[in-house]
């Protein structure tokens, strides 16, 4: 079983910068894709920022040239820069890893609130 922790969310006025990690323990093995999802309150959970095996990285447009997702394999961890953030960005942000056989684990999420 896999094990995702999240860190680094919080409170943030508009224009600033957080930056969220994600970092994987267990029963960890051929990790494909890491990514980023969130949800606010009332609406469904959409894509964020996906990076694959081979660094190839996919943002939603919203969040396009704002925020930068990277990973660190050796420490089987995935971080979010988000900048400029904007008081549409807030939602609980999710970790999601997908493994070569298609098994997905979540984290438990970590909330960014943007204030106006």
């Amino acid at each position: 079983q896999v094990r995702l922790v999240e860190s680094g969310g919080g409170l943030v006025q508009a224009g600033g910068s957080l930056r969220l990690s994600c970092a994987a323990s267990g029963n960890i093995f051929a990790i494909n894709t890491m990514g980023w999802y969130r949800q606010a309150p009332g609406k469904q959970r959409e894509l964020v920022a996906i990076i694959g095996r081979n660094d190839r990285e996919t943002y939603a447009d919203s969040v396009k040239g704002r925020f930068i997702i990277s990973r660190d394999n050796a420490k089987n961890t995935v971080y979010l820069q988000m900048n400029s953030l904007k008081p549409e960005d807030t939602a609980v942000y999710y970790c999601n890893f997908q493994n070569l056989y298609g098994v997905v684990d979540w984290g438990q999420g970590t909330q960014v609130t943007v204030s106006s």
